[in-house]
């Protein structure tokens, strides 16, 4: 197969899109898509199929071990889109995103309009052939999701640390006019083996924004990560702010080792989060709790800008660099702590990923 570089069109795609309960985080509520073409009193209940779901309509089919320019495509990774790829003339691994090129538009345009920033990853090479058009991305050291179903919670230095990075990624994006959407733990990997540094593994849910106005209509989240806002009859709701409850809703993750609302049934799932009510580990300090107070807020003109949290007292205090050993970091990969929290809820999930930390 053949292949030629494709420069990023520049252009504005529609800001609207398709409701996404992409739930990848909960065995028991499998992901499932649904249309909402207008306001309605809350998301749809999302049961247990009768049957199994149909395989993805966007999902290329791309034979296993092909070449593509100076890239071998391996196997497939979770999911169907992301692949790995070795590049022949230096024997480096890759992360190779494939998309239909129809999709070149949807996907290229939010880089083109993003200057280059270290906490979010860009493709190193863009290639397109006849029919699909691929990304190649950097291979990432883990995720952020993985890191804290092994170590069950992190301890606040670390936290910061790596908390930090994440609403860096988010301040730059919204400073740009880019709303990102579908924000998870998952999303942010590490892009040094000594997991210190973090990224935004790419932008592919990224709505681009037309003017000052951040205002979305479409429902687009997972479900873990959903704010109020989206849940209630409001007919548009802030971007931005939405964004802004996903990263709280993460850091309340890596600070507890849970998710601050949980439950299996979607509808007492949703019910949780429209009131807002979540009880805050033991033994977080006070600017940790006033933090994820002020992330975690159901109304959303309350909440702190993604730029007005790194300005946090607590981030700013515990900034002093600090590299784990090998020896920690190997230990803390081996070991699952035993008791309730993400290993129980995720257990097959877990399973899937066991190979990031081959």
């Amino acid at each position: 197969m053949r292949a030629t570089p494709l420069a990023a069109p520049m252009g504005t795609p529609s800001r609207k899109k398709q409701l996404k309960l992409d739930d990848d985080l909960d065995t028991e509520c499998p992901a499932r898509k649904q249309a909402r073409s207008g306001p309605q009193p809350r998301l749809p209940p999302c049961p247990l199929p009768l049957s199994p779901p149909p395989a993805p309509v966007r999902a290329p089919a791309v034979t296993t071990a092909s070449r593509l320019g100076p890239y071998v495509l391996l196997e497939p990774e979770e999911g169907g889109r992301a692949y790995r790829a070795l590049h022949c003339p230096t024997g480096t691994e890759y992360t190779c995103q494939v998309y239909p090129v129809c999709e070149s538009l949807k996907v290229l345009e939010p880089y083109s309009r993003l200057p280059p920033h270290k906490h979010v990853a860009r493709p190193v090479e863009v290639l397109a052939g006849p029919h699909h058009l691929y990304t190649v991305f950097p291979r990432p050291h883990g995720d952020m999701h993985s890191l804290v179903r092994r170590r069950r919670r992190l301890p606040e230095p670390e936290a910061a640390r790596l908390f930090c990075q994440m609403a860096a990624a988010v301040a730059h994006c919204h400073q740009h006019g880019l709303v990102l959407r579908d924000l998870k733990l998952r999303r942010f990997v590490f892009a040094d083996c000594e997991r210190t540094k973090l990224v935004l593994e790419n932008l592919e849910d990224a709505c681009v924004l037309t003017g000052p106005d951040d205002s979305l209509w479409d429902k687009h989240a997972c479900p873990a990560y959903v704010g109020p806002e989206i849940l209630s009859s409001r007919a548009s709701y802030s971007g931005r702010a939405a964004d802004v409850w996903s990263l709280g809703v993460a850091l309340f993750t890596m600070l507890a080792g849970h998710y601050p609302f949980q439950d299996s049934e979607p509808a007492l799932l949703f019910g949780k989060i429209r009131r807002g009510t979540y009880a805050l580990p033991r033994g977080l300090s006070a600017p940790a709790r006033c933090l994820v107070r002020c992330l975690l807020r159901r109304e959303p003109a309350e909440r702190l800008t993604a730029s007005g949290i790194l300005l946090h007292p607590w981030l700013r205090e515990n900034l002093t660099p600090s590299v784990p050993s090998r020896a920690h970091l190997w230990e803390a990969d081996q070991v699952v702590p035993e008791g309730p929290g993400l290993e129980e809820v995720e257990a097959e999930e877990g399973e899937r990923e066991v190979g990031l930390y081959g």
